[in-house]
């Protein structure tokens, strides 16, 4: 199986060629805007490709993949930045839908829970979605439009709805990111929120093995939650990272306010997901 990733170099796309690289049978093409790096597994070959202006040529130089999975995606971890849709959205269509007209027969693409909105409690890959910031509307945008061109098409497609991760390489502002360095530093105190939001939490490795189980082993399975389906307290996540360091350091909890984009307590349930992996 010959299988593209986009995004490559990002936070979950070096996750994902890792896990690939444990992966039998597969030919990996790994897609990133700038040069390799040691980023890179040996013996995957690297294409470099600006999805904002790709070649013409695109599908082929990616190897003619049987599945591409598309995790490119700019500007993140800002969820609020109008650019998500005035200018992520049509560049990344037009990408997608160049390689669909070349013969892709297979995409697995990224989406997020931001999708579902302002939605509480567990959420279900059939809940109607209410995206209520950029980049959660233009991700449901883009779903919404490779669906259209799917039922015209033979494309098979997977939208993998990410929740929340953590882990090595993540964004410098991140949760985990900044607790890491403040205890790293030796930090008398951590500052966060009050920590009682209720969330869906996996390592990003996880989620990345998760990816690439879906890819190589189904193929139009259309919208899958990609989450541990367990809710946990942001305040119970820090504390278990604090106790696996036993760092003496502790939480300054309620100096930040709550987002306001999100709801206090929600979660993705992961049985359509199991379903996928146990029906391979």
């Amino acid at each position: 199986m010959k299988i593209a990733v986009t995004g490559a170099s990002g936070f979950v796309g070096r996750h994902v060629l890792q896990a690939l690289s444990r992966t039998d049978g597969v030919e990996v093409v790994a897609a990133s805007r700038g040069p390799a790096g040691d980023w890179l597994p040996t013996g995957m070959r690297h294409v470099s490709l600006d999805i904002a202006a790709p070649p013409a040529d695109a599908f082929a130089r990616l190897g003619r993949p049987d599945v591409v999975m598309h995790l490119a995606w700019d500007g993140l971890p800002n969820y609020q930045a109008l650019h998500h849709f005035e200018l992520q959205l049509g560049q990344q269509y037009r990408f997608l839908r160049g390689l669909v007209d070349a013969g892709l027969p297979s995409l697995l693409c990224t989406g997020t829970c931001f999708e579902y909105g302002m939605q509480s409690g567990e959420l279900h890959e059939s809940l109607v979605t209410d995206p209520r910031n950029p980049y959660g509307f233009a991700k449901d945008a883009l779903r919404r439009e490779l669906e259209f061109l799917q039922s015209g098409s033979k494309l098979q497609l997977t939208w993998a709805r990410l929740f929340y991760m953590y882990g090595e390489g993540q964004a410098p502002n991140s949760l985990y990111s900044q607790f890491m360095a403040a205890g790293l530093r030796g930090d008398d105190v951590f500052k966060m929120s009050g920590g009682e939001q209720l969330r869906d939490y996996l390592h990003v490795s996880e989620v990345a093995s998760a990816l690439v189980a879906l890819a190589c082993r189904t193929s139009g399975a259309g919208v899958v939650n990609v989450c541990s389906g367990r809710p946990v307290s942001v305040r119970a996540l820090v504390e278990g990272w604090l106790a696996a360091h036993a760092w003496p350091m502790k939480l300054a909890l309620g100096h930040f306010p709550y987002p306001t984009y999100e709801p206090m307590a929600f979660w993705g349930s992961n049985a359509r997901l199991t379903q996928c992996l146990e029906n391979r």
